[in-house]
């Protein structure tokens, strides 16, 4: 290796105020942020939930107002974001509270963002506008909050949002979306259905082991996301099968910050096609990524042979090989009921040349161990759909 490769830019998360009980401290960790009147927005299957009102009181309690806003879809489109940036303007919020699973963060981070903007999302994105144009003091602080333990989007610079006119995910960068303070509660997890502990803890599986097998240099990351996949393999079938085990919620809740964390360090095929699939389907992130899993691996399989035997020993997996890890996933997905291939979700393959095109476009693609073309997107794509686990 040559010394001269060893180089890279890295950033790591935020101030974590991470146990069970924990939400009881966002008021006064609004009035820390500089908050007098923040707008917490959610996953609109949350506004009935006593942890909603938990929230809003423990502001009252500090003698800070608190709006709301829910109008979010499972996978957030660019209207979604307009609509909370308008409900932030017209309430005169200082502030935003970013409280739910992916999606309802993932939202809430783009209204802070464009929180001081005149444009729409997309708009401001198709004006050939990037990150750098918006200032540091037009973004208000955000707390993160989140509700389920899959993409750590608490801890993420970056916010995926549907274009739904032209089904395609874009993803909204900026560093200073970061939020200032993240409440990781793990007791706010305990409500969560098992297909949702299932395909959102496979979802935190995906990202530490995509970062894990990256090309590029940050070994940091990787030394996070290898005991993120430990984490998670240890306790992700207890979290499913007994929700209300608070020690596997917490420490799924902790293996979900560690993927986001971890995947600075690249992403790769998985995501690459699950992002168009969730945007032409509208199928849950977690579940894509859980199917798509064995297929990836097996078609990077040349090249990442010998990190898998590496990270199998580190799991403490029999006769440590590509083989006998790709035999872990395979037997956890069973374990947890993840359907074996797409058609499991209602996918055919009448699209593959279109999710093709859009899964080498998307920005994750960079960070696959193996360069793929279109062609070999689609082809990966259809045997994901047919059950094709054969090299």
């Amino acid at each position: 290796m040559d010394a001269n490769t060893l180089m890279g830019n890295w950033n790591y998360p935020t101030a974590m105020r991470f146990g069970i009980g924990r939400l009881r401290e966002l008021g006064a960790t609004c009035k820390e942020a500089g908050m007098k009147n923040p707008l917490l927005v959610i996953d609109p299957g949350l506004a009935a939930l006593p942890m909603i009102g938990e929230a809003m009181e423990s502001c009252k309690a500090v003698g800070i107002g608190c709006g709301l806003f829910h109008d979010v879809k499972p996978n957030p489109v660019g209207k979604n974001v307009d609509d909370g940036v308008a409900v932030y303007k017209a309430g005169g919020h200082d502030g935003i509270i970013a409280f739910g699973g992916g999606s309802g963060i993932d939202a809430a981070k783009a209204v802070a963002v464009m929180a001081a903007q005149t444009q729409s999302l997309f708009g401001y994105l198709e004006g050939g506008k990037d990150w750098e144009d918006i200032p540091a003091s037009e973004i208000p602080p955000i707390i993160a909050i989140p509700t389920t333990s899959g993409t750590g989007s608490e801890v993420g610079r970056a916010s995926v949002i549907t274009d739904d006119a032209n089904h395609v995910k874009k993803i909204v960068f900026n560093p200073k979306m970061m939020p200032a303070y993240v409440i990781a509660d793990p007791a706010l997890t305990v409500g969560l259905p098992k297909t949702i502990t299932a395909a959102t803890g496979m979802d935190a599986l995906s990202h530490n082991l995509e970062a894990f097998c990256a090309p590029h240099f940050h070994p940091m990351a990787e030394g996070i996301a290898i005991e993120g996949i430990r984490l998670v393999k240890d306790f992700l079938p207890t979290a499913t099968a007994d929700g209300g085990d608070l020690v596997a919620r917490s420490q799924m809740m902790i293996a979900s910050s560690m993927g986001a964390t971890a995947f600075q360090r690249g992403l790769g095929g998985m995501h690459a096609l699950a992002h168009p699939l969730g945007a032409l389907y509208d199928a849950h992130h977690g579940m894509l990524n859980a199917i798509l899993m064995p297929y990836v691996l097996i078609r990077n399989r040349d090249v990442i042979a010998d990190r898998l035997t590496r990270l199998s020993a580190y799991l403490g997996l029999a006769n440590p090989s590509f083989d006998s890890f790709l035999g872990w996933v395979l037997a956890l997905r069973q374990e947890l009921e993840i359907p074996n291939d797409l058609s499991g979700l209602g996918i055919d393959t009448a699209k593959a040349e279109l999710v093709g095109k859009m899964a080498v476009e998307d920005p994750s693609s960079r960070g696959n161990p193996i360069a793929l073309t279109n062609e070999e997107y689609s082809r990966l794509f259809e045997k994901a759909v047919t059950g094709n686990l054969d090299a």
